[in-house]
């Protein structure tokens, strides 16, 4: 097998293994011979002297690393270390130094051009004939690919899961809906639940759009107007966003006390509007909404097909916050307290 022309590295010369008088090969020689055309990266330290420095470094460690044998023989191993090393690793390689043991880790290490590396090193000490320490060997081997392989594979198993969840929370919802929707006949309950569906359905394409990211509320409220005249919403409050895991519950309370106003409240009427506004629990974890109608005609406290059970059963069984309603002279006031995160089963 062909080699490169070596370079020199540190413990000896490159060159044949020296020999005895007798013609014995000299191990120590071999073994340096060996060390320095591995393609595995190593290196030797010398525990002896101050700071343990490296005494031997081989070809395969300076390719790997980009330094030259002048910049690394003399120097501690730590100048592979940078920013995102991680400190307990650090410290378990000066443990295991320290007691004279092996040990195998995997630490991020950085390059003489700053780019960063997974380095998995083994560390063995080397005594002498009478046990003592006379060097420490060092071989590392670059697992970046790998360790990027296992990161894609603990990421998609993540939102594998993020996914099944989702999904399930929206097939909880779902079958709320259709549980709790009520109508005098076929087409119209046919109606009611697909409205509902469709509200979620908006509000998960929105979702989707934001990297299901925490949604602001007046992004989600404008949505869920539009088809009822967003124009006739006047909302005010602080920027607020809420959880991902509760935006298509809150989406489909905002749907059905739209639906509600279009239907019996404000939005029946043409100078009717509908007023909503929010603030922060002073504990942070909260949010109060404000929900007035005001134009509207005399409601009745029992309007036909008011998904008022689904309201009630998205807040306080789902949401885990808290629901009023007062019927004013000309609209209905709604006051809604819930976490801003955490929706259960419905």
């Amino acid at each position: 097998m062909e080699h490169a022309p070596a370079r020199s590295t540190g413990l000896v010369e490159d060159g044949p293994a020296a020999a005895s008088p007798q013609g014995l090969i000299d191990s120590r020689a071999l073994a340096c011979i060996a060390v320095e055309r591995t393609r595995m990266p190593m290196v030797v330290t010398d525990p002896r002297q101050a700071d343990n420095p490296i005494v031997l470094a081989n070809a395969a460690f300076l390719d790997m690393t980009g330094y030259g044998a002048e910049e690394v023989i003399g120097r501690n191993c730590r100048f592979l270390q940078g920013a995102e090393t991680d400190a307990e690793t650090v410290a378990e390689i000066g443990r295991a130094i320290c007691d004279q043991r092996g040990a195998t880790v995997e630490i991020l290490n950085y390059r003489k051009d700053g780019t960063s590396f997974w380095n998995q090193l083994f560390l063995s000490p080397i005594h002498d004939d009478d046990g003592q320490l006379l060097y420490y060997f060092g071989s590392q081997l670059d697992v970046t690919q790998r360790r990027k392989a296992q990161e894609l594979e603990a990421a998609e198993h993540r939102l594998l899961r993020e996914i099944d969840h989702r999904a399930m929370n929206v097939l909880a919802i779902v079958e709320g809906v259709v549980r709790l929707t009520r109508a005098d006949d076929a087409a119209q309950y046919a109606a009611s639940v697909q409205a509902r569906v469709q509200a979620l359905s908006k509000a998960h394409v929105q979702l989707a759009a934001g990297g299901w990211r925490p949604m602001p509320l007046e992004q989600l409220i404008q949505a869920q107007a539009q088809p009822f005249g967003a124009e006739r919403i006047v909302m005010s409050g602080p920027e607020t966003a809420l959880g991902p895991n509760i935006v298509q519950p809150v989406a489909l309370v905002v749907h059905e006390l739209l639906a509600n106003a279009a239907a019996h409240g404000a939005l029946a009427c043409p100078e009717g509007l509908v007023l909503i506004d929010w603030r922060d629990d002073p504990d942070q974890n909260f949010l109060e909404v404000s929900w007035n109608e005001v134009g509207g005609p005399p409601p009745s406290r029992n309007p036909p097909g008011f998904g008022f059970k689904i309201i009630s059963a998205i807040v306080e069984r789902q949401l885990g916050g808290e629901l009023s309603r007062r019927w004013q002279a000309d609209g209905l006031n709604t006051a809604l307290r819930f976490p801003r995160s955490g929706a259960r089963a419905l």
